[in-house]
């Protein structure tokens, strides 16, 4: 069966994007989900990287000259709609997906020609995996307090320090790892540079989260990089993370978004399946008000989600305000939407392996990594302050 487009459909968003919903959800259902079933607990499933890569997802995230199939990068209204669309289905090929682009795009941004040249089209066809290493034990949401260093050697650079919570880690093949390289504190003196998984060196271990996805702490024990590993300019690598965060943040609203699109539909089938009292759930009114709610809220964190999208790709104003609100707004949504799925459900949706089981312990997560929501209020406060006090 096709899997539906959400109802009502963003009028913003056009028929055609429609169908590209439903091509990559057919895509999520069909092939991908099985694949990413096979894979190995808190492991890299190469397999499903690959997947993604031969059925042409991966390949979208990059310009045609380095290997993939876009004229230029890919828009954020695109992006978007493909990690809604693959977390409605399967959140592991979601994220397989979305780490890709998050580890790469700091090495296609930035690098320098030969290093583009010899990542970029490795990571588009999927033979090479990508991880964005930013946080350490001891600097999560305050990301400028890095610990992790860079000191020169000879023609290039030797890194020590430890980065944890990393996705992909420790089996990516190759690490944008920001480090610090002058100063003591704060984002000034920090640069990114491009890590060879296989250096000498570089060790990690695998972690066991909530979610069963690849993630884990990679260490750098003096691990040499030549000059030209360095992503843009010294000192300059917290620009290099910032401006990547700054491209997926609304898309971690559209993963969020995505996951509650499938807890919304399994709630609308299974109140019309369960009887009780007399008739089915849905008659009973206090169920068919939460539906109307959970459908509000869907749609409500969904249009904001592509709002700041299209303004990103549009390059409008107040985009730090949009990014952070969907954001904010759509991965509390989702925890809400989730919530209710499982309350509406009952005991059978805590049973391990229950799709909303899962959902319940995947939606946790995005409230938390690429900027707490907390962080995102900061952000949306000071926002509101330079609009209040403009000088």
């Amino acid at each position: 069966m096709t899997p539906p487009a959400p109802l009502p459909w963003p009028a913003m968003l056009g028929e055609e994007r429609r169908r590209r919903y439903v091509e990559v959800r057919t895509l999520g259902r069909e092939v991908l989900a099985a694949v990413a079933a096979a894979g190995e607990e808190a492991r890299v499933n190469r397999l499903l990287v690959t997947s993604l890569a031969d059925h042409g997802l991966v390949p979208a995230l990059f310009p045609e000259r380095h290997g993939g199939s876009r004229q230029s990068e890919v828009s954020a209204v695109e992006l978007c709609l493909v990690r809604e669309a693959l977390a409605a289905e399967s959140t592991e090929a979601e994220t397989a997906f979305a780490m890709q682009g998050l580890g790469a795009y700091p090495i296609l941004q930035s690098g320098g020609d030969e290093l583009v040249a010899r990542w970029i089209p490795e990571v588009a066809a999927g033979r090479a995996v990508a991880a964005f290493a930013l946080t350490e034990p001891g600097s999560g949401s305050d990301a400028g307090a890095l610990s992790t260093a860079a000191v020169r050697d000879g023609d290039g650079w030797r890194i020590t320090g430890t980065k944890t919570w990393i996705s992909n880690a420790p089996d990516a093949d190759v690490y944008s790892v920001f480090a610090r390289t002058s100063g003591d504190t704060g984002p000034q003196g920090v640069s990114a540079f491009a890590v060879p998984g296989d250096a000498q060196g570089v060790t990690g271990e695998p972690l066991h989260l909530l979610a069963p996805h690849p993630v884990g702490t990679v260490r750098f024990d003096g691990v040499f990089v030549g000059e030209d590993a360095l992503l843009g300019e010294v000192d300059r690598g917290f620009r290099v993370a910032m401006e990547t965060l700054a491209r997926f943040r609304p898309s971690v609203g559209a993963f969020a978004v995505g996951m509650a699109q499938a807890a919304f539909e399994a709630t609308q089938a299974y109140v019309d399946e369960r009887h009780a009292f007399g008739g089915a759930l849905r008659d009973l009114q206090v169920v068919a008000h939460k539906l109307a709610s959970m459908a509000v809220r869907l749609h409500s964190a969904r249009l904001t989600v592509y709002d700041a999208a299209v303004a990103f790709d549009r390059g409008e104003d107040r985009l730090a305000f949009r990014s952070s609100a969907a954001k904010q707004h759509a991965t509390e949504t989702a925890q809400g939407i989730v919530d209710d799925a499982v309350q509406l459900h009952g005991a059978v949706a805590l049973e391990r392996g229950h799709p909303l089981e899962h959902l319940y312990r995947e939606v946790r997560a995005p409230r938390i990594y690429e900027g707490a929501s907390d962080v995102q209020l900061e952000v949306i406060a000071r926002e509101l302050a330079k609009e209040a006090r403009p000088g």
